[in-house]
């Protein structure tokens, strides 16, 4: 399998899957349409953004412009619904897998570019979880990432399982398989279950 096309078929799936959870936040909190593009398109490219300037390397939207292919076709999706329900179920599951994929495609770009076990975890965090962050700043939302859901938990756990699997010579594809689906299953059992981090108890 080619390393750069499964980093890059990953970053388009990841993409549309965050630009529309980006898009549907926007649109519930009465953004107007140009707030809601903006606010699908930090988060669906400022994770791959940032991943890829720690690297040294060019964003990857400057790199593969087909990247604004999913923002604008999300975009597109949520005008035409013309509803601004908050965000729900579905959204949540799309953005689990947005975050599954981003998480491993995160992994394989730091490997691809030579960075050692610890680096590459954290990259993969950051690639998986900073547009969901932005996205929640700018719409006034409490960041999902800092008191709920146990996203960062479980891109972590996705990101360890990923390149430990990597390290023991794993099949690409069975590797990516196992770390997203670790991924899902982590966050899904805590949505399902409302389980968070420890949080310090208020005076």
């Amino acid at each position: 399998m080619d390393l750069d096309v499964l980093v890059f078929a990953l970053d388009l799936i990841s993409t549309f899957a965050f630009a529309l959870v980006g898009a549907r936040v926007a649109a519930s909190k009465g953004l107007d349409f140009g707030g809601i593009l903006l606010i699908a398109a930090v988060a669906s490219l400022s994770g791959g953004t940032f991943r890829n300037v720690f690297m040294g390397e060019q964003p990857p939207w400057v790199l593969s412009p087909w990247l604004f292919a999913p923002v604008v076709g999300a975009f597109i999706i949520t005008i035409a619904l013309g509803k601004t329900q908050n965000v729900g179920r579905f959204a949540l599951s799309l953005d689990t897998l947005g975050l599954a994929v981003a998480t491993v495609s995160s992994a394989q770009f730091a490997l691809t570019n030579n960075a050692p076990f610890a680096a590459a975890a954290v990259l993969s965090l950051t690639g998986a979880v900073a547009g969901g962050l932005f996205r929640d700043i700018m719409c006034q939302t409490e960041p999902v990432l800092l008191h709920r859901e146990t996203i960062g938990t479980a891109c972590l756990s996705g990101a360890l399982v990923y390149l430990t699997l990597d390290s023991m010579g794993v099949d690409t594809a069975v590797t990516v398989l196992v770390a997203g689906l670790v991924v899902v299953l982590v966050r899904e059992i805590s949505i399902k279950y409302n389980l968070h981090l420890p949080k310090l108890s208020k005076p």
